[in-house]
């Protein structure tokens, strides 16, 4: 499994361990509460889909909204496909929400864990901040280090890209550091959304809607999941 597709299969775990959905209705979330999947395709969602029911995670039901009911017969179709969480797929997901090994850190991956932090232990939550922040530090360390070495050979838009990435990631060491203050303290963030996936804008500390990977503090990274 690439970490790409294990990005995705984590997120429509936990989308569905709020409550069933049409497949339209996931791609609808994804799009818009996690950001880090907001340029897919349904050509990436089905595939993913399948794999999930092939694992028994996932099982399908028919529709059973009278909109559904009626837009079958007339569109000459079968009703839309609801995708509901099994018991393994929920234990499964737990199972995943519990990891904090080095892929818990990078970029669109952490994305994704912290759209889940609401369903998150406090204690795992910690390591993932603190192995996140580890990481930005590393990076940063490295920017400063090849920024010092390359400066008298950049010209000045150059040198004003690299200052503004590092800028970018020592913002975002900032945001995690107010977070792992909050969790020591036995703070939760708190959010008008229930569930895991769009519950709060952290990068000012402030109630709202989930940032989307490209709005947190740091890098941004290509978004490659269309296909």
């Amino acid at each position: 499994m690439s970490r790409r597709s294990g990005i995705l299969e984590f997120a429509v775990l936990g989308l569905l361990r709020e409550s069933p959905m049409h497949g339209y209705e996931l791609r609808k979330r994804l799009n818009t509460s996690l950001g880090v999947f907001r340029a897919f395709s349904y050509g990436t969602l089905y595939p993913c889909l399948k794999t999930l029911l092939a694992n028994g995670w996932l099982i399908e039901e028919p529709g059973n909204t009278a909109e559904d009911a009626l837009a079958a017969p007339l569109a000459g179709r079968r009703a839309k496909i609801v995708y509901r969480l099994t018991a393994e797929g929920k234990e499964h997901f737990e199972e995943l929400l519990s990891q904090t090994g080095p892929d818990a850190y990078e970029d669109e991956h952490f994305a994704a864990r912290f759209a889940f932090f609401g369903q998150t232990s406090r204690d795992v939550r910690m390591r993932v901040l603190e192995g996140r922040r580890s990481r930005l530090e590393e990076r940063l360390e490295k920017m400063r280090v090849s920024l010092a070495r390359t400066r008298e050979r950049l010209d000045d838009y150059t040198l004003e890209l690299q200052r503004h990435g590092m800028e970018s990631v020592e913002r975002e060491v900032r945001w995690l550091n107010e977070l792992i203050e909050s969790e020591r303290a036995g703070r939760d963030l708190k959010g008008p959304a229930s569930g895991g996936a769009a519950q709060q804008n952290t990068t000012n500390g402030a109630p709202g809607v989930l940032p989307r990977s490209g709005d947190l503090p740091g890098p941004d990274t290509p978004d490659d999941t269309a296909t």
